[in-house]
């Protein structure tokens, strides 16, 4: 838990330092997330960092049922799953203008880290998708969105990625089900994330490298 915490505070961290030199220019422009722009992946983002305190308010359930990997799963990808997150994002990009929109993202997930805090750390959540699962487990999925969509506004900002290497450490020991890479791969904790989350091409070879090296291929948002 205090890895995945500190990965989480690092990442959110950093994205706000960047969000609050945006213009609103820079919010309007696209994403590789079609079909939304910065300001509408951020608000995506913004409430993804957030559940987590209404989670914790909620009963906890017996048992967990589903890890961070199995989260990610085909069934939260699916065309009507996909077309209602689309339209929130935009739904929420338009209640605020940036400034609040900046400032309500770095309220949620400083209430989110907060929450955690607080609870006990085997406590077991449950997602809005019905998953039952452990409080650590949760919390890596919530890296993996923001650093990996935190990519996703790098690229559209035209900045240099700016993922924190304990995020980095967290997504990929994820991705690869803590396992080294192999050394023909070559591939550092970024390209690792980048390859395996389709952000960047992956060649045959590295596929079948990947493959037989048991990488966990996660459904997400493109």
């Amino acid at each position: 838990m205090d890895a995945v915490r500190e990965a989480f505070r690092d990442e959110c961290a950093r994205l706000g330092e960047v969000l609050r030199g945006l213009s609103e220019a820079d919010l309007d422009r696209p994403t590789d997330c079609r079909p939304w722009r910065v300001r509408e992946l951020l608000a995506h983002v913004r409430t993804g960092v957030g559940r987590l305190a209404g989670m914790l308010a909620a009963p906890a359930p017996p048992r967990a049922e589903v890890d961070a990997a199995g989260y990610f799963g085909a069934a939260k990808f699916t065309p009507e799953v996909d077309a209602a997150r689309v339209d929130s994002g935009r739904r929420e990009a338009r209640e605020l203008d940036g400034p609040a929109l900046v400032a309500d993202f770095d309220r949620a997930w400083r209430a989110t880290d907060t929450a955690v805090a607080a609870a006990p750390p085997d406590r077991v959540v449950r997602t809005r998708h019905g998953d039952a699962m452990s409080l650590t487990e949760f919390l890596r999925t919530r890296v993996v969105e923001v650093g990996v969509h935190g990519l996703d506004l790098a690229a559209a900002l035209d900045r240099e990625p700016w993922l924190t290497p304990t995020a980095a450490r967290v997504v990929a020991e994820l991705l690869t089900g803590g396992r080294p890479v192999p050394p023909e791969l070559g591939w550092d904790r970024l390209t690792l994330i980048r390859k395996t989350t389709g952000r960047s091409p992956l060649t045959d070879r590295e596929r079948s490298v990947a493959e037989a090296s048991g990488f966990r291929w996660l459904s997400f948002a493109a």
